[in-house]
Formats: C-alpha cells, structure tokens, sequence
C-alpha cells in the first residue's frame, strides 16, 4: 500500500519525501537520540541516503517496511517503522526529537502503527527490541500492552560497543490498554 498516512491522536505519519533529509537529522544526527538506536549518528550525506532508500523501499510492490516520518503540529518530529518479518510478525521502532520527548509523541505514533499493523496489514504480532537503559521507551511498550519476553544478550553494535536489548511484544488479540 503506498503512499500511507495515518492519523494518530496528537501526531500524523506520513511517507518520507527528500525534503525530510535535513529535518531527519534533529533526530538521526543528533547523538542524543542515537544513544537509544541501533545504529550512531548520522551524517547529513548518510541521512539523505536513509530517506532516499526509504522512499524507494516505500513503493516496492512487496512492501517490506512500513518506515514512517512524524508530524506534530506541522514539523517533522521523529519516525515510526515497522519492520516486516516473518509470518504476519513485525518489529516495531520509533524515534523522537529531543526537543519534543515526554509529549507523548512516540506512546501516540507507535500506537497508531500498532493499530495498522493489525487491522490493515494483518499481522499477528508485533515485536521492540529496547536498550536495557531507554526507560522512556520501555514505558512505552507498556503502555501499549506490550509483554516483557527477555534478554536479547550483545543484540546491537553501536557507539562502539555491544548492546543488550529487552525484548517486547504485543499480538494481536492481547487486551488493548485503555
């Protein structure tokens, strides 16, 4: 399905477009929010590379990615992605500016995404994978129902050493938070 919008309670997910790039780094470039990626900063040659692969990926004719920019209130806030893996599986992501954690934002884009995944794509579960450290967005995968399954030990490489991840998931008949 291309081109995608969602409409979420307070932000909106969008395709990419090439203008996205340099908004992009508030998030991808900015070290602060990497530290929570799977992957370091990027530069702003590695960033139009990132959405220009998005944008291609976006209108495969076998979509394998559903990788999303955010609006809030008209600017880019961060991105959304679910990844297609699998059987009716997908492994959810998101990422916000700095200047616009705590607002909700990424509880609201990964609940919409959630939502779609399951009631547009059909998908069967859902999966996070989230550094042991990142509270924020723990808290997020609870707040979307989503079940502590464990450990993944030394799961990401970035910022020149090995992560562990904590693995979540929700499937689709699992009670939806109020």
């Amino acid at each position: 399905m291309y081109p995608v919008t969602l409409t979420g309670r307070v932000v909106t997910l969008r395709e990419f477009q090439e203008d996205d790039a340099a908004s992009s780094l508030s998030v991808v470039g900015d070290d602060q929010v990497t530290r929570w990626l799977s992957f370091d900063s990027r530069s702003p040659a590695e960033a139009v590379t990132m959405i220009r692969g998005a944008m291609a990926r976006a209108q495969l004719e076998s979509r394998t990615e559903y990788y999303l920019a955010i609006e809030h209130e008209g600017a880019f806030a961060g991105f959304a992605r679910l990844g297609l893996n699998g059987v009716k599986a997908a492994k959810l992501g998101y990422a916000i500016r700095v200047d616009l954690w705590g607002k909700g934002l990424a509880t609201d884009a990964a609940r919409t995404l959630v939502e779609y995944g399951f009631a547009r794509l059909g998908l069967h579960r859902i999966s996070a994978a989230i550094g042991p450290d990142n509270a924020a967005s723990i808290a997020v995968a609870e707040r979307l129902g989503m079940t502590y399954e464990g450990r993944i030990r030394h799961h990401v490489y970035t910022n020149g050493s090995w992560r562990d991840s904590l693995l979540y998931s929700v499937l689709r008949d699992d009670p939806v938070p109020t």
